[in-house]
């Protein structure tokens, strides 16, 4: 039994016409030129498409008036199916593979410089959504770390603080430890109570004979 699956198909870019060129076996490691070739005799010209297929994408070039195919370019990782060349911006060395994994490499070329560019723009989208993709899917089950809500400082009902100053400390620290001070306060100073906080000192008795 076949199970049939539809993949969604998209054009990210297509161009009317292009020219395909023989390339010249690489001469430098750097890179290829167009200067090597002969581009003013093409070996095909006719349409390209860059297709995206489900997860995968395609670059075609097609009869112009038929579709027929002429050759095809599966653009995928390592993204180096696809060559600028080093002295043009409107060429580029396509790596084609055949029926038993054969390679070729081709050149292929567009009339302007915009639609150079508007293909590299459409190749650049595939490899920043493959990207994105494969960062999201490394750890599909490590669920995400919830937020932490913020912490709360205020003072609930019936909480105090301290804050210590140290020159003060060591100040009353001192005047607490001498014994005219000791015995003032234990003598003439009484707390407030609940009331308050601070001290106050009695006043002094009453004369003899006088009454209250």
């Amino acid at each position: 039994m076949d199970i049939l699956s539809d993949e969604i198909e998209s054009v990210l870019f297509v161009s009317r016409e292009v020219m395909v060129y023989q390339v010249p076996p690489r001469t430098s490691s750097s890179g290829y030129k167009a200067a090597d070739w002969n581009v003013e005799q093409f070996l095909w010209k006719g349409r390209l498409r860059v297709l995206e297929i489900g997860s995968r994408c395609e670059i075609r070039l097609e009869d112009s008036s038929t579709g027929e195919l002429f050759a095809q370019v599966n653009y995928a990782t390592p993204w180096t199916q696809v060559e600028p060349v080093l002295d043009s911006s409107r060429y580029f060395v396509l790596r084609v593979e055949g029926e038993g994994g054969k390679r070729a490499y081709i050149g292929m070329g567009f009339q302007e410089r915009g639609e150079a560019f508007d293909f590299q723009v459409a190749l650049q989208s595939i490899t920043k959504r493959s990207s994105n993709s494969s960062s999201t899917s490394a750890n599909p089950s490590e669920p995400a770390k919830p937020i932490a809500p913020p912490k709360d400082y205020s003072l609930k009902e019936g909480q105090t603080f301290k804050i210590s100053i140290p020159g003060r400390d060591r100040d009353r620290e001192k005047k607490s430890n001498t014994p005219s001070s000791t015995a003032s306060s234990s003598s003439s100073s009484i707390s407030t109570g609940a009331g308050g906080g601070g001290l106050f000192s009695l006043p002094p008795p009453p004369p003899p004979g006088r009454k209250r």
